[in-house]
Parts: C-alpha cells; structure tokens; sequence
C-alpha cells in the first residue's frame, strides 16, 4: 500500500529580530502586556530595507529540506505552497519558487488557506501520492507578515503577533504494509465567520481593487475579532482531535507529541489543559518566532525533531484553527 512519508524537513527565518521592547518603541505597549496575551516574546522580521519575498525564505526553507532528504529539484513532482502574503497578487509564489529551484515545467499549487495550510496542503500531497498523480512532494508554508502590518498603537493587537518564516516538508510515497506515514486527516471550514479575521483589501469586490480611501481607513491591514477566534479555537481543537484520533483508529494516549498552530500561546495552553496534556507532550515555539501562520507547523515540525522532541517511531498530532474560518487536524507516525 501506497504510503506517504516525510523524507526531509527544513526552516528558514529572516535576520531581523525584533523583541516586545522593539515594538514599545513604535506603539503603546509593554513586553508584559504582549506575554500576557500572547505568551509571544520576540519574532524574525524581513528587513525593511530589502525586497523579499515569501519564495525567498520559502526556498532557503527548501533547500535545507531537500539536502536532509537527499533530493535534487528535478526529483519533485510537484510543488505546493501556502501563504496568504504572496510575493506579488498574482501569479502564485509556488511558479515563482519553482523558477528559483531551477526547474522548467514542474507544476505547482498555492494554496489560500492562512493557518491551517501545513493541514491542507499535506492532505493534499498524501492524495496526489496516494492517486498516483506525483510520488515526490514539495509543501512549503511562508509567511511575510511585516509589511503588511500596521505598526502603530492603533494596529497593535494584531502586529504583536506576527512573524515571517518559513517552514518546508519533502513528502513521498513508499509501498509498504507498515502503518506509518499520514494516518488520519480532519478539515473543516465555517465561511460565516470569514470576517472574524480578514484582511479586506487589495479586493475585486471594489473597483478599483484598492483606492486612497481605503489606504487611509486601514482596510489593507489585518483585522480579528480575538475573542471570537479564541473561544471558536478552544472548542474546535478537542473536537477534531477526537475526529481524528477516531479516523485514525487511535486514541490521544497514543500519540507522543502534540504540534498545534502557534496562534497564541494562551489558545494552546487552554487546550492542552482540555486534553489533559504534561508540557513534554505538547510543543510551543510561538514565544521565539511569533504566529508564522502557514510557516508556524512547518517550522514547529522542523524545530522538534532538531530538538529531538521527535523520533523513530513517533506519533505525531497536528492541529490548528484560523482565518477562513477553517480548522484542521493530521496523525503522522514515522518510521
């Protein structure tokens, strides 16, 4: 039976680093007050003084990724890519990754879908290997929150969050009877609740897509309704983890390490208390890198096997909630 195994994994972050006293600098706000939300203690912003782009921190991601697996570009069989902040509006930052690897006509795939893009693109890659369609997969999830944010005390509740980085996953498919590899997928999506954290503008619902009016109100910004977001995450998350485990045919004492969204370290701590977690079954990194959104899993996933928090044998759940509103879950195990 056709498997699909993770072969590689890789991160990249910017050079900037930018600590909660950074940001008092520009906004009325205290590193006490950021932990205190967020658990958030610093993250890694682009320079501003440079142009790059999510395929950039994407491809350093990928090349990591691609040694550890003992790829070259031309073994990939297609790319896919998550972000919500591509390099340009269109086309995708996978086509623009893929010229970058050096690659002439390997297709590639973005995907659109904010914090749970490690959930559907891996989903996504397991069918294609599954189907037959591609047998060597390149997911990547990057971010470049920082020039998008509105860095003033008026944006503050929501820049305080976000981070850049990316995170990459080489994925490929193994015959074998073995139960190992992606074990159980769990996605979900609530677009009644898609204004609860957006981002409005450049939009094709307003002609033209972006004015001076809308520049002037702040609708090119990000926007959230954190409370909704946090009361929607602490009751979905148990849920799907309980889905999931069923499709799986496991139960939570069976799996050894939790790798949930880094959103908030409260939302994850809230949940680790539902599911009655210890702290060495559950991985945080959301205090040194902020929320990444499609790079928060990846790069999580690369940071706990660096930090031998993941081995041989392990099982491994995967979870997140956001923008969309769309929430998902994943079970792998290694071999």
């Amino acid at each position: 039976m056709k498997k699909t195994i993770i072969k590689g994994t890789g991160r990249y972050l910017p050079t900037r680093l930018v600590t909660n006293d950074d940001l008092a600098k520009w906004m009325d706000t205290t590193d006490e007050w950021i932990r205190q939300r967020t658990g958030i203690e610093q993250r890694y912003w682009v320079p501003a003084d440079k142009e790059i782009g999510v395929s950039d921190l994407g491809l350093e991601a990928s090349r990591i990724a691609m040694k550890r697996a003992g790829w070259k570009p031309e073994d990939i069989d297609l790319i896919i890519f998550a972000t919500l902040s591509p390099d340009i509006f269109f086309p995708g930052s996978g086509c623009l990754l893929q010229h970058k690897l050096g690659l002439t006509t390997t297709p590639a795939l973005d995907i659109r879908q904010q914090c749970t893009g490690f959930h559907y693109g891996i989903a996504t890659a397991d069918a294609y290997i599954r189907s037959g369609l591609a047998n060597r997969v390149l997911f990547v999830g990057a971010e470049i929150h920082s020039s998008g944010l509105d860095i003033s005390t008026k944006g503050r509740d929501v820049t305080v969050i976000f981070g850049d980085g990316a995170g990459a996953v080489c994925l490929e498919g193994v015959e074998t009877e073995e139960n190992i590899g992606v074990l159980g997928v769990s996605l979900h999506a609530q677009g009644e609740l898609a204004m609860s954290l957006m981002t409005e503008a450049p939009s094709s619902r307003v002609t033209p897509r972006l004015t001076v009016e809308m520049l002037e109100q702040g609708r090119h910004y990000p926007v959230m309704d954190g409370k909704t977001i946090f009361k929607l995450a602490v009751r979905r998350l148990p849920e799907i983890t309980k889905e999931v485990l069923g499709k799986a045919g496991l139960s939570m004492n069976d799996i050894d390490l939790v790798i949930p969204h880094q959103a908030n370290l409260r939302i994850n701590q809230a949940y680790q208390s539902a599911m009655g977690l210890s702290d060495e079954r559950i991985f945080h990194n959301i205090q040194r890198y902020g929320n990444t959104t499609a790079g928060s899993i990846p790069i999580a996933l690369d940071e706990a096997i660096e930090m031998k928090r993941i081995g041989k044998g392990s099982t491994v759940l995967f979870i997140g909630l956001g923008s969309g509103v769309t929430w998902g879950a994943i079970i792998y195990r290694f071999e």
